[in-house]
């Protein structure tokens, strides 16, 4: 794109500013009466027109003002960044909120899907954390009836899974629990190749169960995040831009189809650092699904541990200089909590 002077990149900032606040095409002579200007509006209509042919902004009619384009948007994003802070009576008040909740992973999920869906007025997505290599924590296995048995498998990280099997023949829950027992103490920590690589059972129920615990951590491993948590979907409905509703449905996708928003964060934030802000406007060239709206993602946690990501996604005229500071303080406040809660776990320093 080309280089802009200081005077385009000051209108092209409250042009964007504007539009973010009114969903109006903006003209010249609002911009110079509206912030009293020192130019006049025709000056003003001159420069509009030089950010319209250089793509920054766009004239939805002839006879209309400007709005910006996704590289006006791009642009502003780039000078909002590192500028726009959360208050601090805002910081607190969430830090407050999270540090009231029960110390449990499924809380800090819900509130904090909560907490950006209500600061950012957008729908908010937040995915559990997810263990990049997963370990072993804790097994259980649980006579029900019959030949059936549940097994409750507990990775470093807090991740579940439950299964029920059905036995060739019933065991008492005395030799299931001591079964668990042994395994717990063999696999305590351990990743997959540890286990793979331990000694084979000779005990036949111990055998099967360790073949059960290696495929289910098998599955583990292939996800590329954990459960998703979302909020605030009305906050989208509402906006002007969704007033159709092939547009709210195509956006909508992203939370009806899994594999999409697990390809979104693996090509997106999952390959950055942990507590870097990423803003993907337009879906940048590569998801039909989200043409008309931006996303603003952070990924939080334990890096080469355990990690999640969380945003918001909304129309493009979204309120970047609040979203983008939520998004970040929020990325931090999940990532101390998950810190303080799993380092134990690991037996690794964090």
């Amino acid at each position: 794109m080309p280089d802009l002077t200081e005077r385009q990149k000051t209108l092209l900032i409250l042009v964007v500013r504007d539009y973010i606040d009114t969903a109006q095409p903006i003209g010249s002579q609002h911009l110079v009466a509206h912030y009293r200007l020192d130019m006049s509006s025709a000056t003003v209509r001159n420069e509009m027109v030089a950010l319209t042919e250089m793509g920054y902004l766009r004239q939805p009619h002839t006879s209309a003002g400007r709005v910006p384009s996704e590289d006006g948007y791009r642009f502003f994003v780039s000078q909002m960044m590192h500028q726009a802070e959360l208050p601090e009576t805002v910081q607190h008040t969430i830090s407050h909120q999270f540090h009231q909740s029960r110390p449990e992973v499924d809380q800090w999920m819900t509130l904090a899907a909560s907490v950006l869906a209500q600061q950012a007025q957008a729908v908010s997505i937040v995915t559990a954390p997810h263990a990049e290599q997963v370990r072993f924590k804790h097994l259980e296995l649980i006579a029900t009836q019959g030949r059936q048995v549940l097994m409750v498998l507990v990775t470093i990280g807090g991740e579940v899974n439950q299964q029920i099997l059905a036995l060739s023949e019933p065991v008492s829950q005395e030799k299931l629990s001591a079964t668990a027992n042994r395994l717990n103490q063999a696999y305590s920590g351990r990743t997959l190749a540890e286990i793979k690589a331990t000694a084979t059972r000779t005990d036949a129920l111990e055998a099967d169960i360790a073949l059960l615990v290696t495929a289910d951590m098998q599955r583990m491993t292939a996800k590329t995040s954990g459960e998703l948590y979302y909020d605030g979907l009305t906050n989208v409905l509402a906006e002007p831009e969704f007033n159709t509703s092939d547009e709210a449905r195509r956006a909508l996708r992203l939370f009806e189809e899994r594999s999409l928003l697990e390809e979104l964060l693996a090509r997106t934030v999952m390959a950055s650092d942990v507590g870097g802000v990423q803003v993907l406007i337009g879906g940048e060239g590569t998801w039909a699904e989200l043409r008309q709206c931006s996303m603003v993602l952070a990924r939080y946690g334990a890096p080469g541990l355990i990690t999640g990501t969380l945003g918001v996604l909304g129309p493009m005229r979204m309120s970047y200089n609040r979203t983008i500071p939520t998004v970040r303080y929020v990325a931090g406040l999940l990532s101390e909590l998950v810190n303080d809660t799993f380092a134990g776990d690991t037996g690794k320093s964090i």
